[in-house]
């Protein structure tokens, strides 16, 4: 539903997006993730028909922003960065306005209207100055914008910026009990977004696609997948000093009053560590495993540096 191929923009001597190519299904929500400056917000934006790409070309519900603009937009819907609004119109009048700009009016556009706040949770607020509201009713505002005329994909930027954490799980409520019509893409610099809701990451840097896998396989990069946690009723130096003696662990690091044993090749080590305990005498008081850190693993992939795959596979 949505097919990025080979897509570029340049802005003078400054390449932005260089050569992106990828696609998302429905039923996909894809995590779009990378740096401040990598290229996400000028990737959405050409994807959308805002920005025209100086190469390559993307596809929404198989229309060419290039060729058909007009009917890109209206199978998409699309929440930017900032939610922009007119500060004096109210969420009601604003989204009338929105509606009769997608083509609807009188009954179909008050139910749509009213159908679009009761997602994003507005009523409290329909009738006040969109100036004078919080920045995260104006972030709903802005979703409600997007949804309003039930489009096939959605992209949205940031979409729970601004919001508190009971209004961050509703916003992500409503993206899950969306996700099996629809093809989304999210944007984020939050990673627990990507753990909560996507099915899918891609990640950017420099302009470039760095990796593109399921939120799993990103933490199954981390030095600390398949690590454990383990608490003992008797000398943490002892404990370390026999298990940093077993083959399949790199290092036994003391934190507390726990030690976390790091896997020599990201593998399960929580029997041999259960193990070799019992066979010592040291009674377990806790045991848990790591799935590893997925802020560990963009820090090294968009910083160059290497996040290798469970296995010893690198990037």
């Amino acid at each position: 539903m949505i097919e990025l191929d080979h897509l570029t923009k340049t802005f003078g001597p400054k390449t932005a997006v260089n050569d992106v190519t990828f696609t998302v299904s429905k039923g996909e929500v894809l995590g779009f993730l990378g740096p401040n400056g990598a290229g996400k917000t000028t990737t959405m934006r050409m994807i959308t028909g805002f920005l025209a790409p100086s190469a390559g070309t993307a596809r929404v519900c198989g229309h060419d922003v290039r060729t058909n603009p007009v009917r890109v937009k209206s199978s998409l819907g699309y929440l930017p960065e900032g939610a922009p609004a007119w500060p004096d119109m109210t969420p009601d009048t604003f989204l009338h306005f929105a509606a009769n700009i997608r083509g609807f009016s009188g009954k179909d556009a008050t139910n749509r209207v009213s159908a679009a706040a009761e997602k994003a949770n507005l009523f409290g607020v329909m009738a006040q100055p969109i100036g004078t509201l919080s920045k995260g009713y104006k972030r709903r505002v802005g979703l409600a914008q997007a949804l309003l005329h039930d489009p096939a994909v959605l992209i949205m930027d940031e979409p729970t910026d601004g919001l508190d954490p009971n209004q961050k799980h509703e916003v992500r409520k409503l993206i899950d009990a969306m996700r099996g019509e629809k093809a989304i893409i999210v944007s984020t610099h939050i990673l627990e977004e990507v753990e909560a809701v996507c099915s899918r990451a891609v990640v950017i840097a420099g302009g470039r696609v760095v990796a593109d896998e399921t939120p799993a396989e990103l933490e199954a990069r981390s030095e600390r997948h398949n690590g454990v946690w383990v608490g003992v009723d008797g000398d943490l130096a002892t404990a370390q000093a026999l298990l940093d003696s077993l083959a399949e662990i790199a290092r036994v690091e003391i934190d507390g009053d726990r030690l976390f044993c790091v896997s020599r090749n990201r593998g399960p080590i929580a029997n041999a560590v259960s193990q070799c305990l019992r066979d010592n005498s040291l009674n377990i008081t806790s045991l848990q495993l790591e799935r590893g850190r997925l802020d560990d693993v963009f820090r090294a992939i968009t910083q160059g540096r290497t996040a290798p795959r469970a296995g010893g596979a690198n990037a």
